[in-house]
């Protein structure tokens, strides 16, 4: 019976997510466009002259030396786009005290970006990780193989169309989360194997895994792909409430603390500690050359994926796009 009840529980948030999604996206995104993430494609475009912060990769040398004023050359981006989600699920995921759980805004990020992706044809594809071995049929998706790699991960294959965007959210949203930690590096590298076309790598987790496990995929990741990493926080990870005891659970390994809140100096170690994790966080993706989007459960995510869309449109008409 729990099970059954987590499964209602997910295919009712998930519609109401898919609703919120389908209404506020369309309204409030307007126009065609080539990618969640306006980046230089591959089609050779026109020149023109270089502007701080444009890649220097994309020099246009033969018009720089008959001008004898730096050019880039712009490129045209790819119009199908093949989008793939890498998706934590693992147990540090089950947890919110904002409106939202984190688990339910890492789906609703998903249902977002398969949104905005699954238009023109285009095709998007997931891995996802969980804290255990994940059940055979949560990897059942018209045809899917079973969970592959060290008995955490499992592998949905990219697909066109919204019917088939929509079994994929599914799957997502039904997968149980199990606990014991999961590997966020070796999820991440399953976009890396087997090469793939250039295209759109969105990396969603609450990115708690130390950074080097997790630092070199994104990376390498970033050489053929452009890689967008969506941060999930809730507000208590980055402070303490002032509750007195307050009992403390880790999701992951069943460890119980008790936190005397009451502590002042405590409540500041914390904070502290909270914001140095989060620089490690955002300084590795930056290292990475990852676009980075925080989301929290007690926020409105959709309004912050939308000016995050809007503002990465604007960069590109300004030539550059991070």
């Amino acid at each position: 019976m729990p099970a059954r009840d987590d499964a209602e529980r997910s295919g009712a948030v998930l519609s109401r997510l898919q609703l919120l999604v389908t209404r506020k996206l369309d309204g409030l995104l307007q126009g065609d466009y080539a990618g969640l993430l306006p980046g230089p494609g591959s089609e050779a475009g026109e020149s023109r002259e270089y502007r701080p912060g444009d890649d220097v990769r994309r020099m246009d040398w033969p018009v720089t030396a008959r001008t004898t004023m730096p050019h880039v050359r712009r490129t045209v981006a790819d119009r199908e786009l093949e989008t793939w989600l890498a998706v934590d699920l693992s147990a540090s995921l089950d947890f919110g005290t904002g409106r939202w759980l984190k688990r339910d805004v890492v789906v609703a990020a998903a249902a977002a970006l398969t949104h905005l992706t699954v238009r023109g044809g285009n095709r998007i594809g997931a891995v996802v990780g969980t804290g255990a071995p994940a059940p055979a049929r949560a990897g059942r998706w018209r045809g899917a193989p079973p969970a592959t790699g060290p008995g955490t991960l499992l592998r949905l294959p990219a697909r066109a169309g919204r019917k088939e965007a929509q079994g994929l959210l599914r799957a997502i949203a039904e997968v149980e989360t199990q606990p014991g930690r999961s590997d966020l590096g070796a999820l991440v590298d399953m976009l890396n194997r087997p090469p793939r076309r250039r295209g759109v790598a969105v990396v969603i987790s609450d990115f708690l895994a130390p950074p080097q496990q997790w630092g070199r995929p994104i990376r390498k990741l970033r050489v053929r792909h452009d890689v967008l990493a969506i941060e999930v926080v809730d507000p208590r990870e980055l402070e303490l409430p002032d509750v007195g005891v307050l009992p403390v659970v880790d999701p992951e390994t069943g460890e119980l603390h008790e936190v005397q809140t009451a502590d002042p100096r405590l409540r500041r170690r914390y904070a502290d500690a909270a914001a140095a994790q989060r620089a490690a966080i955002a300084a590795e993706l930056r290292a990475a050359g990852a676009a980075h989007l925080r989301l929290r459960t007690d926020r409105d995510w959709l309004l912050d994926m939308v000016r995050f869309v809007a503002a990465q449109r604007h960069a590109r008409t300004r030539g550059t796009t991070r």
